[in-house]
């Protein structure tokens, strides 16, 4: 065995030498075969109902063949009413290139959301109202009215938050600030709050547990505090209620003032100075009015002078 081994050595050299001293050519690699990439069967759509949809439209809009979408939606009724769809709310659509549905999830709001898959035997459709799996964090945040944050929206976007964040900060203090006419540069906010993390959703916000708000050097704070045998509400450092029985305004936030209280004011249509015995606001079409106290309504009414007014 080893005398053939020897053999064999020496027939390759000799082989190598007799090629007119060149050196021998490694052996070819082998080709990798190359990735063949299928095309995908299935689409899939993330967004955000748009305003004035239906489940059926935003379905069919998405590319769902109507038979599926008819099909959804029935699954879909035992559990959730498609009445209560809501605009800019998020949903998940994934679906064949035929149009058949293989999965959709439309989150009914921060808690919980609609799931619709086909069923596990058969073609028939399965549909079910789940939690939303989140995290709780405690989170901190502050800012500052000045001349490039000139609003407690801007100054809450520039500190990472939402809009909604800023809602909810201005009705702790709606009772004490006039968030509409009395914000000035210089003024500072800070507030602890709880914060949901969810798996692939923006973060949403929980109970604000302690705030305070420094306006014109006047400094106000909110703790959150449930007395026993009452209801969760806020109160300052000394024990008091921040629910006063008048707010300060009638919208909830950041409405223009088109026309103040005066008894010589000029009327824009019938140019005479008169009294005004009141304070007009302008805000968008659709913005909710609230009482400013507690009350009873005793009319409500059309008129060419007022509109509609209750």
């Amino acid at each position: 065995m080893a005398r053939l081994r020897i053999a064999n050595l020496v027939l390759a050299l000799a082989v190598c030498a007799g090629a007119a001293g060149a050196a021998c050519a490694a052996p070819p690699e082998p080709n990798p075969a190359r990735d063949i990439f299928l095309t995908p069967d299935t689409t899939e759509v993330r967004g955000l109902v748009a305003r004035a949809a239906t489940l059926e439209t935003m379905l069919r809009d998405n590319g769902l063949a109507a038979d599926a979408v008819v099909a959804t939606i029935e699954a879909a009724r035992p559990v959730f009413d498609p009445r209560r769809l809501r605009a800019s709310q998020p949903f998940l659509l994934v679906r064949t290139l035929e149009g058949a549905l293989r999965h959709f999830e439309y989150e009914i709001d921060h808690d919980v959301l609609l799931r619709v898959i086909p069923a596990v035997a058969g073609a028939a459709l399965h549909a079910e109202v789940l939690p939303i799996p989140k995290t709780v964090e405690h989170a901190v945040v502050s800012g500052t009215i000045d001349e490039e944050t000139p609003s407690l929206f801007q100054a809450m976007d520039v500190a990472g938050q939402s809009a909604e964040l800023t809602i909810a900060l201005a009705q702790i203090f709606a009772g004490e600030i006039d968030f509409n006419t009395e914000v000035q540069p210089g003024d500072r906010f800070s507030l602890a709050f709880e914060r949901f993390v969810r798996e692939d959703r923006a973060p949403t916000y929980g109970l604000i547990t302690a705030a305070e708000f420094e306006n014109e050097g006047r400094l106000v704070r909110a703790i959150r505090f449930v007395p026993p045998g009452g209801m969760p509400d806020y109160f300052d450092e000394q024990g008091r209620s921040l629910r006063r029985f008048f707010l300060r305004s009638p919208l909830k936030f950041e409405p223009r003032i088109t026309s103040r209280y005066s008894l010589r004011r000029m009327h824009p249509v019938l140019h005479t100075t008169r009294a005004h015995r009141g304070v007009d606001y302008g805000a968008p079409t659709g913005a909710p009015v609230v009482a400013v106290a507690g009350g009873s309504v005793v009319s409500a009414s059309y008129d060419d002078a007022n509109g509609r007014m209750v």
